[in-house]
């Protein structure tokens, strides 16, 4: 797969995706809004602590589908299609029986229920609805559209958004409607929750086999395959440990917080976990596309090569997410206010604590891109130390602190592993060493950021009045803030000759 097909894929998914991305925004903020008005905090609280629990269960998936992608890069490269149904068919055995395995333990965490839900004021049938529906959309993954993986690693990522959210905004739409209209609004949100992942789930199976209509189960034993890639089940094995640490990481504060707290201040910061959700789908929509490209790239073996792209993405990353995170300081508080109402505004360190954990969280995309592209997941002691710290600290800074706690023991957690061991290993894996280099260029963006952002926090508190009404003053601070602090870190960026630039000449 040459460069130009790579960068004209990467395009069109990109394309595609900030499309979907800025629909599916919009729709969610405003269905938010409706769902919070009729529905109450309550029942969105309870939605969300079922949805971490269904993510609990899903460790199971052991990280399959992360293996299936970094064995699928070279026989996709070289159209071996026997190898590819073989992988593919190899995944299908695995996941039905990790689909069974959930099942059962949904049995077993459901006799549970009246305990984990003792503090719910609503209906206990409200809890069972609410899992049972999210755990058939999980399960749907299993039995009908795991395929997708094959796009993914061929990087048609644009063909499961075409097919799969468009589903997903039609039925967001269709729960808003039934919600505000239709009586016993939460059943009707129940039902039609449950139908469209059928129809999504089926309609990506079809878009699937269009594209790749010689994928076909092999008649082969699961013993044989398995025998036969070898490679494949002991990254799997190395992918479940990461996939605990990064469980950990993402789902174990809404469960902390619901043990300390209740169902309402779970809503209260699901609420900005929407908005930081928002963000983290934008620099999806923008970069993932790359992902299968870097694999690509680093199966033809040359490391000078990956090295520079490797910082040309870094760098360019840094950028965008250092600029959004900047903005989200000014607009977030405000955005609250006058999407649901000032009475679901967290204190300020609060929301500091959520940009930081988001800004970590987002800059380690170009790391963990590169890591799974070569297949380096050896590292298990590492999601194993970051969910003992994660959860340890969040369990005690949040029985003297609260929430604030909660959030500092997770942002400890990801400077450690995120911020310190995680470049580390890629470097001394992958690029055998270099990893000065890569320090060197860290300590320049972060002083070109410091410095931008001390210049732009100066200018915009004498033009940015402290408090703005309406979503047209949100959105004037927003683009005046990305404008100066992004146009200051870009010209700083480019001074120093951090190849921010090289990258974007590919595209021109």
């Amino acid at each position: 797969m040459n460069k130009d097909s790579r960068t004209a894929k990467s395009i069109t998914n990109s394309a595609v995706a900030l499309t979907f991305y800025v629909l599916s925004l919009l729709l969610q903020f405003y269905s938010r809004k409706i769902f919070l008005q009729i529905l109450g905090t309550e029942i969105l609280g309870l939605n969300s602590t079922a949805m971490n629990l269904i993510q609990f269960l899903n460790l199971a998936e052991l990280g399959i589908s992360s293996a299936v992608g970094f064995t699928l890069y070279r026989p996709l490269a070289v159209d071996d299609r026997q190898t590819i149904c073989e992988v593919v068919t190899l995944q299908g055995y695995l996941y039905r029986r990790i689909a069974w395995i959930i099942i059962a333990g949904s049995i077993v965490l459901g006799c549970f229920f009246p305990l984990i839900f003792a503090k719910m004021s609503l209906p206990l049938w409200y809890a069972y609805a609410s899992f049972g529906v999210l755990l058939l959309s999980a399960l749907l993954g299993y039995f009908v559209n795991y395929r997708q993986i094959v796009l993914t690693a061929s990087q048609l990522d644009y063909k499961i958004t075409l097919s799969y959210r468009s589903v997903i905004l039609l039925k967001t739409a269709a729960q808003m409607t039934a919600v505000y209209y239709l009586p016993h609004p939460y059943v009707w949100w129940l039902i039609l929750e449950g139908l469209f992942s059928i129809v999504g789930a089926c309609t990506l199976h079809l878009m699937t086999l269009r594209t790749f209509p010689y994928l076909r189960r092999v008649n082969r034993s699961f013993s044989s395959l398995k025998s036969q890639y070898v490679d494949f089940t002991t990254k799997i094995k190395q992918l479940f440990v990461h996939k605990i640490g990064r469980f950990a990481l993402t789902q174990s504060a809404p469960l902390i917080i619901y043990a300390y707290a209740s169902l309402t201040l779970v809503t209260y910061y699901s609420n900005y976990i929407v908005i930081v959700n928002g963000v983290t789908l934008l620099i999806s929509a923008t970069f993932n596309s790359m992902s299968a490209g870097i694999g690509n790239l680093v199966a033809q073996g040359d490391v000078h090569k990956n090295l520079s792209f490797f910082f040309e993405i870094f760098n360019l990353r840094f950028l965008v997410i250092s600029t959004i995170c900047f903005s989200l300081i000014y607009i977030m508080p405000v955005f609250i206010t006058i999407w649901i109402g000032q009475e679901y505004n967290l204190p300020q360190l609060t929301v500091v604590l959520i940009i930081a954990s988001l800004y970590i969280s987002l800059s380690r995309m170009t790391v963990d891109a590169f890591i799974d592209a070569h297949g380096i997941f050896n590292d298990i002691i590492a999601p194993i130390i970051e969910s003992v710290i994660n959860i340890g600290l969040s369990i005690l800074f949040g029985h003297f602190w609260g929430l604030n706690g909660i959030l500092t023991g997770v942002l400890i957690s990801q400077i450690i592993i995120i911020l310190g061991w995680k470049p580390f290993f890629l470097f001394r894996e992958a690029f055998n060493g270099g990893l000065l280099q890569y320090h060197a260029n860290y300590i320049k963006v972060i002083l070109c950021a410091v410095a931008s952002g001390i210049i732009s926090w100066l200018l915009l508190n004498r033009i940015v009045q402290d408090t703005i009404e309406t979503f047209m003053g949100v959105l004037y601070v927003g683009v005046l803030s990305s404008v100066m602090f992004g146009g200051l870190l870009f010209l700083l960026m480019y001074v120093f000759k951090l190849k921010i630039d090289v990258f974007i000449k590919r595209f021109i």
